[in-house]
């Protein structure tokens, strides 16, 4: 025969302690919560094991309770990103780097259009650096509990786990906060921690002091002042005094057309389809596209990332037009037409009179 266990939880017996004899309580407490519940006295030691402070001894304040996402501070693997060899240094790249490498806390605000490698830039700044980045990806639902930890259910316990900010401060971590411009004013809780002063746990009392090399890095597409042309539905206008409290702004551009050769040039010899005369050709059109773009003769750019979404439709279907075209559905047919009509004229070994991009599969 079995016996199921006592339905009895870990707060019912901490609540009732609590109101009835206190945070400090001993053996009679104990007994005192087996009578109420009507369960054993093992029953009642075995809930409360993690908080046994001494012997006959059990403490109920919440510290006790607290629990570390990480049991270690050690250095973890998993949280330093690998380095790519396809990634070309450019633009602000060797100053994030500095600040990242002086282990000096000052927080930067890089921006930037669409997949211009923004991101990317920071990862491998520090995968070059050996040092851990916690990269949280803003939305405009991301709150306090979101990015600071807060209490959760664990086997019928109340629990403390950290959130990504409290692990980055704690362990000296790049904290990358992407697409910061997504926010909303729930993000204003990392105020104190944006100056450098930790964090106060309001729900348990302690103060979090940043260990050394811990940073922020926030990310985004505008410069927290919201998208006036609409092309980032969903950026906010970010509260000034949250902005003002980050010293470094980086305007980031494209690459050139030289370093976005190399980047196209190792992802082709990563997948094996090699064209040298299409990356020329792709990292001029783009090149084109973005100058017509700043001069206000089109809507839309050609982002580093599309391109390398290129190459990697040439690399599966080993057709130029067609890797293009199928990028490019994202557009709308006007502009889908004239970049294809453009590239053409790049391009020597594409004839549109031979079959329309535009309708082929």
């Amino acid at each position: 025969m079995t016996f199921a266990p006592h339905p009895v939880t870990t707060d019912q017996i901490i609540s009732f302690l609590k109101e009835t004899h206190g945070e400090q309580v001993g053996t009679a407490q104990l007994l005192s919560a087996s009578e109420k519940f009507g369960c054993s006295f093992a029953t009642v030691k075995k809930r409360l094991k993690d908080h046994k402070s001494g012997i006959g001894k059990w403490d109920l304040t919440v510290k006790e309770q607290l629990e570390q996402s990480f049991q270690t501070l050690t250095a973890r693997k998993d949280l330093i990103p690998a380095k790519d060899a396809k990634y070309v240094p450019f633009g602000n790249f060797t100053d994030v780097k500095r600040i990242i490498k002086s282990g000096i806390f000052y927080p930067i605000f890089i921006t930037g259009l669409s997949g211009n490698g923004k991101t990317m830039g920071v990862e491998q700044a520090c995968a070059q650096l050996n040092r851990e980045l916690i990269r949280v990806n803003i939305t405009v639902e991301t709150d306090e509990d979101d990015l600071i930890g807060g209490f959760r259910l664990v086997d019928g316990n109340t629990v403390w786990h950290n959130g990504p900010v409290l692990e980055a401060i704690q362990r000296g971590a790049v904290l990358l906060l992407d697409e910061i411009d997504l926010a909303s004013n729930k993000i204003l809780c990392l105020q104190s921690i944006l100056e450098g002063n930790g964090v106060f746990l309001k729900k348990t009392g302690q103060q979090i002091t940043p260990a050394a090399g811990f940073t922020v890095v926030a990310t985004a597409n505008t410069k927290g002042k919201g998208s006036e042309d609409g092309r980032f539905v969903g950026t906010n206008v970010l509260n000034e005094a949250f902005l003002e409290r980050f010293p470094l702004t980086f305007e980031q551009d494209y690459p050139s057309v030289n370093i976005e050769k190399k980047m196209l040039n190792n992802y082709c010899s990563e997948l094996n389809c090699c064209d040298e005369e299409y990356i020329e050709n792709l990292a001029n059109w783009a090149d084109i596209i973005r100058k017509t773009f700043k001069d206000g003769g089109v809507d839309e750019v050609i982002s580093t990332r599309r391109l390398v979404h290129i190459i990697r439709a040439f690399a599966i279907f080993s057709d130029r037009i067609k890797a293009i075209k199928l990028c490019l559905n994202r557009f709308d047919d006007e502009t889908k037409t004239s970049f294809i009509e453009l590239y053409s004229k790049i391009d020597a070994k594409v004839d549109l009179n031979e079959e329309n991009p535009l309708l082929a599969d």
